[in-house]
C-alpha cells in the first residue's frame, strides 16, 4: 500500500491507483468529464486537474499514477481557477439547448457550471456552429453542437463493444464527432454511448423529446430479454414506462445493456393490446367478466377432467413466485403430474458480452422452483403429442404465448380447455376458453434467476388496480405524483391485473385448499422453507444487487424452440 495526502488527510492506497481512483475510494470527488472506470484513460478534457506537491505543473487525476509520499490537492486556488478555465473554455461555444435538451436534469456539464464555473462567460462572438440532428445510427441521435469531445463513445465503441466506426475529424474549434465514410453505429451495444456521453450530444431516437428526466420516476429492475438478467431503471411518467437504462452490478452487466434488452422488453406493458379484465368465452366469443366469476369458472372446469387429461405449461417469462405457486396447484391440488415449460432459444444469437441465447430472464427459476414433469409425468415434448392425440384434453398456460410456436399452434385447438394467464392479447390468448389478466414484470414484486444462478429482484413500476389494495400509502403516493387519470389512449391508467401467484392462490383457495398469501415475500418465504436451493434467503438479503443460490441446474435444451 502507498501512504498518500490528499486534501490534508492520509490514506492507504494501492499503488496501482490512479489519483483520481484512490479519491474516489476515500469518497473524494474530483471532476472529470472524459475518464470512466471501465474505458481507456484519454485524459483531454482535462477537468480533473489537480495540484500535486513537487510538480512544476498541475497534473490530470485519471492519468496520474498515486506513489508512496504523494501529497494531492484537489481544492487549491491554482486548481480552483484552472477548473473554471477549463469550464469557460467548454462552455464557449456550447449551445444554450438546455431547456429542449433531454440531458437537462443528468447533465455533467450542467452540475458543473453551477459547482464549478464562475457563472457568466466573457465570450461575445458568434458560436460555432456544427451539424444538428445527425442520426448516427438506427438508435442514437448526434447533436455536435453540443459535444465536449471526451471520446467517451469512440473507446466504448472500439474497445467494448468491438465496432471501431467513430472518430474525430477536423480540428480546433471545429472538431466534429462523426462515423467513418459508409458506416453507421448499428452495435448490438450502441445506445450504452447515450449514458457515457456526459452532455446532451447522445441521444436516443426512441426516448427523445418524451420526458424531462424530473418528470420520470426510477425503479430498480432486471430486463427480462434474456438468460443474463441485466440490472435496469424502469423509467416511468403518467404510469407509462417511457425508457429503460442499465444500473451497475459488477456481478452481472457492469454498466451495460444491449439495446435489443432496452427497446423490446417495456413496449408491451403500455401496449394497447394491454388486457385490462379476464375473459371467458361465451357463445365462441371472448367477453370480459370479474375475477370472482372467471376463478370460479377455472374451477369447475378444471374439476371435469380426469387428472391424467390435464396438462400445465409454465413460464420462464413468469416470477419464481409465480412459477413455485403454479407448480405448487398443479402438482398437489389439481394432482396433474404432466408439467414444464417451453424454452426459448436462440442458438447462435449470444456473444461474450452480455446476450444470452436463451432470450428468458427465468429458465433456471422455473426448473428449481418444481416446473418439471413430475414422476410419470409428461414432459413438454408428451404434452404436444398427448394434445395432438386426444389424452390431453385441458391445458393451463402461464404467461407465455405457446401459440406462437408453429409446432404447438397446430395441436391446441383439438383441446376441450384452454386456460391463460397473459397480460396481452396474443396468439395463444385468441384460442383460450379463460384469460386471466395477469401483471406485468414491470407491475408487481418478485425474483428472477439468471442463468449463473442468481436471484434478483424486480419491483413495480407501474400502478394497478391490484397495488391500490395492496400497496401503502407511501409508495400509492409516489405514483400518483407521476400519474394522470388516461393514458395517451384515453384508456384508465391502472390496469385491473394481477400478479400470477395472487390469481393461483385464489384457485387454490376456491378448490378448497388452504392457500394464504399476502405479499410475493410470503411467496417467497415458502419457497426458502422448502426449496433447499433457496434456504436462507429473503428479500432483504437479495437486495439491490441479487444474490447467488447455493446450487444451480442448467437449463434443458433438448426441446428448443425460437
Amino acid at each position: 500500500m502507498a501512504k498518500i495526502t490528499i486534501d490534508g488527510k492520509e490514506y492507504e492506497v494501492d499503488p496501482k491507483l490512479s489519483v483520481i481512483q484512490a479519491a474516489a475510494q476515500q469518497g473524494i470527488e474530483i471532476p472529470h468529464f472524459c475518464w470512466h472506470e471501465k474505458l481507456s484513460v484519454a485524459g483531454n478534457c482535462r477537468m480533473c486537474l489537480v495540484e500535486i506537491e513537487k510538480m512544476p505543473k498541475l497534473a490530470i487525476a485519471c492519468a496520474t499514477q498515486v506513489a508512496d509520499g504523494m501529497v494531492v490537492k484537489t481544492m487549491s486556488e491554482k486548481v480552483i481557477k484552472a477548473r473554471q478555465a477549463v469550464m469557460e473554455f467548454l462552455l464557449i461555444n456550447h449551445p444554450l439547448d438546455c431547456p429542449i435538451c433531454d440531458e437537462a436534469g443528468e447533465c455533467k456539464l450542467q452540475d458543473y457550471s453551477y459547482k464549478y464555473s464562475v457563472g457568466y462567460s466573457r465570450f461575445e462572438e458568434d458560436k460555432v456552429h456544427k451539424p444538428k440532428r445527425v442520426e448516427l445510427g438506427p438508435n442514437v441521435m448526434l447533436d455536435v453542437e453540443r459535444c465536449i469531445m471526451c471520446s467517451r463513445c469512440i473507446r466504448f465503441s472500439d474497445e467494448i463493444a468491438k465496432q471501431p466506426v467513430l472518430t474525430f475529424t477536423e480540428r480546433g474549434t471545429h472538431v466534429v464527432l462523426t462515423t467513418f465514410p459508409g458506416t453507421v453505429l448499428d452495435n448490438k451495444y450502441s445506445m450504452n454511448v447515450i449514458e457515457l456521453c456526459p452532455v446532451g450530444a447522445l441521444t436516443s431516437r426512441d426516448f427523445r423529446f418524451k420526458s424531462r428526466v424530473w418528470e420520470m420516476s426510477a425503479t430498480e429492475s432486471v430486463c427480462t430479454g434474456c438468460s443474463r438478467g441485466c440490472n435496469m431503471n424502469i423509467w416511468v411518467r403518467n404510469n407509462e414506462v417511457l425508457r429503460l437504462t442499465p444500473r451497475l452490478n459488477e456481478d452481472v452487466n457492469s454498466s451495460w445493456m444491449c439495446d435489443s434488452g432496452r427497446l423490446n422488453t417495456f413496449k408491451f406493458v403500455n401496449s394497447q393490446e394491454r388486457l385490462n379484465n379476464s375473459l371467458i368465452r361465451k357463445e365462441g366469443t371472448l367477453v370480459e367478466t370479474g375475477w370472482d366469476e372467471a376463478i370460479a369458472k377455472v374451477v369447475s372446469e378444471l374439476r371435469v377432467f380426469k387428472k391424467t387429461e390435464i396438462a400445465a405449461i409454465g413460464s420462464a417469462y413468469a416470477t419464481n413466485e409465480d412459477n413455485f405457486v403454479f407448480q405448487k396447484l398443479m402438482k398437489e391440488i389439481v394432482g396433474t403430474k404432466n408439467i414444464d415449460f417451453v424454452p426459448h432459444m436462440i442458438e447462435g444469437d449470444e456473444d461474450d458480452l452480455l446476450i444470452r441465447a436463451d432470450k428468458t430472464p427465468n429458465s433456471s427459476g422455473a426448473l428449481q422452483v418444481g416446473v418439471k414433469p413430475a414422476d410419470g409425468g409428461l414432459d413438454l415434448k408428451g404434452i404436444i403429442k398427448g394434445i395432438g392425440e386426444g389424452s390431453i384434453k385441458a391445458l393451463y398456460v402461464l404467461d407465455d404465448d405457446i401459440a406462437a410456436i408453429p409446432e404447438i399452434a397446430s395441436v391446441l385447438p383439438t383441446l376441450q380447455l384452454l386456460i391463460v394467464h397473459s397480460s396481452v392479447k396474443n396468439h395463444t390468448t385468441e384460442l383460450a376458453d379463460i384469460v386471466l389478466s395477469c401483471s406485468a414484470y414491470a407491475e408487481k414484486h418478485g425474483t428472477f434467476t439468471n442463468f449463473e444462478g442468481r436471484v434478483q429482484r424486480i419491483r413495480p413500476a407501474v400502478a394497478t388496480v391490484e397495488q391500490d389494495r395492496a400497496l401503502d400509502g407511501f409508495a400509492m403516493s409516489r405514483w400518483d405524483k407521476f400519474a394522470s387519470p388516461n393514458d395517451r389512449w384515453g384508456r384508465p391508467i391502472k390496469k385491473d391485473a394481477r400478479p400470477s401467484w395472487r390469481i393461483l392462490g385464489a384457485i387454490a383457495g376456491a378448490m378448497g385448499a388452504k392457500v394464504k398469501y399476502t405479499t410475493a415475500e410470503d411467496v417467497f418465504k415458502e419457497m426458502t422453507e422448502r426449496i433447499p436451493a433457496f434456504k436462507g434467503l429473503s428479500y432483504l438479503k437479495i437486495g439491490s444487487r441479487g444474490t447467488m443460490i447455493k446450487t444451480s441446474e442448467t437449463v434443458s435444451s433438448s426441446v428448443q424452440m425460437a
